[in-house]
């Protein structure tokens, strides 16, 4: 099984404008209700995929309330954890001409509410996938991927998609996958990075400080992943029109986890994980499978040179 955890997801409240006005009323010309948290994104895409998976998290108060409703009418399985204190956050998304952010606090997770996820994570076996995707709450410690990690039982396989602090003190408990950008990554080694080849170095850094696999994704250059065996995977992007980078990576690890699950092929696992990133990129929301069973399909003509 595969399970997800987002710390800190919300309720998106998109909203689109001729133009903002500071200090006047604006009157939307569209609206939208989107769930946001990188984990439930990865659980989205999988459930899209037909890839089994549970939704682990920590949710508070009527939106959280509503957040777990409407997960569950998307058909996603949750577990999720409800806080005494606080309320998931509403994120507003003012679309006018450049894009403005409001972005809410969340609740305040106790360390009594780690010890019910701990819990949660107890029954996890060599079997299972668990993916750590986000950022961390500022009620938490920025290492509480390590914590959860160390805590885990042996041999479950840890996807872990964060940065900065959060990645690092995940890479000592060799995490099975980790997904930096290309930019997150010259960020990570304070560097800056001109070519392939000093990606793929960089990676391979990461490798020495524990991380098993490395995926890193880099926009409209496509995906590099060197995989445990050492041998380096390359792929371009398949083409379309980016309407959107959000969810993009984490559709990427969904695609790369439901590739992985159900052939045993690094190989083919990236390709299905550029696949599903792209289809998020070329879509207002989530990639579906239809679009994500096309973008594969002309991945598959290029490597054969039928393009």
């Amino acid at each position: 099984m595969i399970y997800t955890v987002t710390l800190n997801p919300a309720i998106d409240y998109v909203v689109q404008l001729p133009g903002l006005q500071v200090g006047a009323i604006n009157r939307n010309r569209a609206e939208d209700i989107q769930f946001g948290g990188k984990g439930i994104n990865v659980s989205g895409v999988l459930n899209k995929l037909g890839i089994g998976n549970i939704a682990l998290g920590f949710v508070a108060g009527f939106t959280g309330q509503g957040l777990e409703k409407g997960l569950r009418e998307m058909g996603i399985q949750t577990e999720l954890i409800h806080v005494a204190e606080g309320l998931t956050r509403i994120n507003v998304k003012i679309k006018a001409g450049e894009e403005t952010e409001i972005n809410g606090i969340g609740p305040n997770i106790r360390t009594g509410d780690l010890e019910k996820l701990y819990e949660q994570l107890e029954g996890l076996t060599g079997e299972d996938y668990l993916v750590l995707s986000g950022s961390v709450p500022s009620c938490l410690q920025a290492d509480i991927y390590g914590t959860i990690m160390q805590r885990l039982p042996q041999g479950v396989r840890v996807v872990v998609d964060a940065t900065g602090r959060s990645l690092r003190s995940a890479l000592p408990y060799k995490p099975f996958l980790i997904k930096p950008n290309h930019h997150e990554l010259a960020d990570f080694f304070g560097v800056t990075l001109s070519s392939e080849e000093e990606i793929v170095a960089c990676g391979k850094k990461l490798q020495e400080m524990g991380a098993q696999n490395v995926l890193i994704s880099m926009a409209g250059d496509g995906a590099l992943l060197l995989d445990e065996t050492g041998e380096v995977h390359r792929i371009a992007c398949p083409k379309g029109q980016v309407v959107n980078s959000v969810a993009a990576g984490d559709s990427m690890v969904a695609g790369f986890l439901a590739g992985l699950v159900t052939t045993g092929s690094y190989a083919y696992a990236l390709k299905l994980g550029t696949a599903a990133g792209s289809a998020t990129a070329f879509s207002m929301g989530l990639g579906e499978k239809k679009l994500i069973e096309e973008l594969l399909r002309q991945l598959d003509r290029r490597e054969h040179g039928t393009f």
